[in-house]
C-alpha cells in the first residue's frame, strides 16, 4: 500500500502522524511511504530523518495526496485538503466529525474512507487513540488555565496554589475520565482546592482512594455543577460522549454566575464544546471573553501546543492499526482488531457512524455491514 504523511496545515498545528521509527515499520512490510517535504520540522525531525529509513520526500501536500492509498494524518482534513481526496483513499486520522458538517459531506462526496482515532473503541468501552491526546489535554489544561489566571491575561490574579496565609484558587474538574484525571493530577500537584465531579461513582470512588483529603468528589448534576461552577476561579471541561457532539452541562446561567477573570479552559471543543458560547480558537489568540468577563479557552487543537510529545505518544498507539490496514486492507483489519470497527465512521462515501448520523439527520446513514464488501 502507498502511505501518505501530508503534514498538518491547521493553523497552529505541528504534530507528525508517523515518526521515523514507524515509517520504517511500514517500509520494512513492503509499503512505500510518501511525506510532503519539511511536513516534521515543528517537531524537531529532517526530511533526512526520513529518508534515512526510506520514506520518499515530495514537495508539495498536493503529490503526496495524488500517490497515496492511505493517508496517516493527525487532524480533520482542512477545506484545502477536501478537494484532494480521491475515491477510495483511506484518512486514518482524528476526524471529529459530529460538529462538522462540511467535513462529513466532504468525505462523503469524495467516496473516501474515514478512520477515525477518537472513536476506535476497546470492548470496555476505552478509547485507545483518544487516550494520550486527552491525556496531553488536561495536563495543559491545568497549565494553560494557571497562566490566563495572571491579571495581564485577563484572569483573576490569583496563584493557582497560592502562597503562605492566602487562599488556593478553586479548580472544578468536570468530568473523571482520561482528561479529567490528567487536570486532577497536575491541579492536586500545584496545590490548588481540587473539586472533580463525574456521574461514575465508581471513578469518584477511585479517585477519592488515590488522593484521599487533597481533593473533592461529587456525583455531577445540574445542581452540583451550578454550585461548584459559581465559585470556581477555573473550570475544566472535559465533557466527552465518544464521536457524538457534546452536550452543553456547562449552561449560561452558569457562566453568568461567575466572578469576572474566571476562567473555563473547554477540552470539550473538538466535540463541538460544553457551553452555548464555545467555539473553537487557536494558539496564537487561544481566548476570549464573555459578556461578565469570564475568560474562555476553546483551543481545538490543545496538544498541537506540545508537538514533540504528542506526536511520539500519539505514535505509540496509532502504528498497531495503522500497520493492520496496510498489511490486511480496512475489512481484514477490523477481523483482527474489532475495536477498529467503531473507528470507520465513513467506508467508500457511505455514512455508517450513527452519533454523526444523529448529528445530521438529513445524511444518509447506513450499517456498515451492509455497504462493506
Amino acid at each position: 500500500m502507498r502511505i501518505g504523511i501530508p503534514g498538518e496545515i491547521k493553523p497552529q498545528e505541528h504534530r507528525i502522524a508517523l515518526v521515523p521509527e514507524g515509517a520504517a515499520e511500514f517500509v520494512n512490510r513492503g509499503h512505500n511511504v510518501y511525506m510532503t517535504s519539511g511536513a516534521a520540522n515543528g517537531i524537531g525531525l529532517t526530511d533526512e530523518d526520513y529518508k534515512a529509513v526510506g520514506v520518499e520526500i515530495l514537495s508539495t501536500l498536493e503529490e503526496v495526496y495524488e500517490v497515496s492509498d492511505m493517508i496517516v494524518g493527525v487532524k480533520e482534513p482542512q477545506p484545502r485538503e477536501l478537494a484532494l481526496i480521491k475515491p477510495g483513499q483511506i484518512h486514518y486520522r482524528y476526524l471529529h466529525l459530529a460538529p462538522d458538517y462540511d467535513q462529513t459531506v466532504g468525505l462523503m462526496k469524495a467516496g473516501a474512507t474515514g478512520i477515525a482515532f477518537e472513536t476506535v473503541e476497546m470492548e470496555n468501552r476505552s478509547l485507545p487513540l483518544l487516550a494520550p491526546m486527552s491525556e496531553v489535554a488536561g495536563r495543559e489544561g491545568v497549565i494553560f488555565g494557571a497562566n490566563i489566571l495572571a491579571k495581564h491575561m485577563g484572569g483573576k490574579g490569583i496563584l493557582l496554589g497560592g502562597v503562605t496565609g492566602t487562599a488556593r484558587a478553586k479548580v472544578v474538574i468536570v468530568g473523571a475520565g482520561i482528561s479529567g484525571q490528567a487536570a486532577l493530577k497536575m491541579a492536586v500537584g500545584l496545590e490548588a482546592d481540587v473539586t472533580i465531579l463525574d456521574v461514575d461513582i465508581a471513578k469518584l470512588k477511585y479517585l477519592d482512594d488515590i488522593y484521599g483529603n487533597k481533593i473533592k468528589t461529587l456525583y455531577s448534576n445540574s445542581g452540583n455543577l451550578a454550585a461548584q461552577i459559581k465559585t470556581a476561579d477555573l473550570v475544566i471541561s472535559t465533557v466527552l460522549i465518544p464521536g457524538a457532539k457534546c452536550p452543553h452541562l456547562i449552561t449560561m446561567d452558569m457562566i453568568n454566575s461567575m466572578e469576572a477573570g474566571s476562567v473555563i479552559v473547554d477540552i470539550s471543543i473538538d466535540q463541538g464544546g460544553s457551553t452555548p458560547i464555545s467555539k473553537p480558537t487557536y494558539h496564537e489568540d487561544p481566548t476570549f471573553l464573555t459578556d461578565n468577563g469570564v475568560v474562555m479557552y476553546c483551543c481545538a487543537n490543545m496538544p498541537g501546543a506540545m508537538p514533540r510529545t504528542s506526536s511520539y505518544a500519539l505514535a505509540n498507539v496509532t502504528l498497531k492499526y495503522g500497520l493492520a490496514i496496510a498489511d490486511l486492507g480496512v475489512e481484514g483489519a477490523i477481523n483482527r482488531f474489532p475495536e477498529l470497527r467503531p473507528g470507520i465512521n465513513v467506508y467508500e462515501g457511505k455514512l455508517v457512524y450513527k452519533h454523526v448520523s444523529t448529528a445530521f439527520p438529513d445524511l444518509k446513514f447506513d450499517e456498515l455491514d451492509s455497504v462493506m464488501k
